[in-house]
Order: C-alpha cells, then sequence, then structure tokens
C-alpha cells in the first residue's frame, strides 16, 4: 500500500479510536475506586471514587477492572504477564505494518490493519503508562512500576443465563482498543471466508 494512503488510513480510522480508547479508560481512571493491589505480600485499599455505574439494570454496568493478562484475564495477577505482554504488542504491531504494506489484507480484510493497530496501541499505552498512576505503593522503583502496568477494562456486560466455561453470567469486561480487536478478528474471519468460496467458484 502507498505510504501516504497507509498514513491517511491511520489518521483517519486509527487514531481517532486510539484517542476514543485513552480518554474513555481515563475517565475511569479518575472517577472509580481504584481495586486492591498486592505489591511485595502488601495489599494496597483505595476509599475514593465510584465502584460502578448501573447503565442498564442487569445488562450493562461500567466498573473498573485491572488486567494485567489478556482474554478472561489470562495471566492476570502473574509475575510474567506484565513483561511478556507488553512485549506482544510491539511484535503485533511490527507484523501488522508489514503485512499492510506489502497488501495483504484484501477486501473488508483492509479495514482488520488499522483497527488491530488502534486496538493494540490502545492497550500498549496502558501497559506502559499506568503503573505508575497508582496510588498505594509510591516507593517503587520505575522497572517496578512498569511491571505493575495493566489494561483498564470497564464495560461490563451481564447476561440472564450462566456463560458456558466461565462460570459467570458476566461476560469478561472490555474496552474500546479490545472491541477494535475483536471487529478487526471477524473482518479478517469474513475475508477469509470470502476468499475460500472466491476459489471454490473459480474451481
Amino acid at each position: 500500500m502507498n505510504p501516504t494512503k497507509s498514513l491517511s488510513i491511520f489518521l483517519k480510522l486509527s487514531l481517532p479510536l486510539i484517542i476514543l480508547d485513552q480518554i474513555s479508560k481515563w475517565w475511569i481512571v479518575l472517577k472509580f475506586r481504584q481495586p486492591v493491589i498486592l505489591v511485595n505480600g502488601d495489599k494496597y485499599y483505595d476509599t475514593h471514587g465510584e465502584t460502578h455505574i448501573t447503565v442498564v439494570e442487569n445488562f450493562f454496568n461500567i466498573i473498573r477492572v485491572h488486567n494485567q493478562g489478556v482474554a478472561f484475564g489470562f495471566g492476570n495477577g502473574s509475575a510474567w504477564a506484565p513483561i511478556v505482554f507488553l512485549i506482544v504488542p510491539f511484535v503485533a504491531m511490527i507484523v501488522v505494518i508489514i503485512l499492510w504494506r506489502k497488501n495483504m489484507f484484501e477486501g473488508v480484510a483492509k479495514w482488520s490493519a488499522p483497527l488491530l493497530l488502534a486496538g493494540v496501541i490502545g492497550n500498549l499505552i496502558d501497559r506502559l503508562f499506568q503503573g505508575f498512576w497508582l496510588r498505594g505503593p509510591e516507593d517503587l522503583s520505575f522497572m517496578e512500576r512498569l511491571g505493575h502496568g495493566y489494561v483498564v477494562d470497564f464495560i461490563d456486560i451481564q447476561f440472564p443465563f450462566v456463560i458456558p466455561f466461565t462460570g459467570s453470567n458476566h461476560w469478561p469486561s472490555f474496552n474500546v482498543a479490545d472491541s477494535c480487536i475483536c471487529i478487526a478478528a471477524t473482518l479478517l474471519f469474513i475475508s477469509a471466508f470470502q476468499a475460500e468460496n472466491k476459489v471454490k467458484e473459480e474451481g
């Protein structure tokens, strides 16, 4: 793809989504109570701010969740997750940019690249900076603060039934960046399905 066109798509789609993602997350951080955090065996509590906001009763809530892992909380609270999931986004961005520049995203999939970038960059910003805004362990070193980085999740969807394999009726909380990644994955799936049908028709 032409570099000028790539930059234009990034500025028109990815950048606004990144800004929206960060504005929504900082609103959560500033308005909602910080979850209990564990540092060197000590628990830090915070009593300032909202705990949740009910938007639609028994369906849609706004909460504040710190996620150091990935989807469904995998790796959350572990010592390795903040480091591993700080490196992975950089690798993902490089791969997406290379494939994008080589026109590997075709059809509806062409919109998945800027959405992926928006999602990856949005959550990466959290992992890089949110650990420095935690209230409580102010005496931590730079690397310890960085190691406490997390992604801010806040959209809580509740169902009238237990979700299979989760044991809960709440879908794992997510954010704008996560939504971008999910939409991008859906577009890639649709694109692959369309490509398969095209091959069958040509065959």
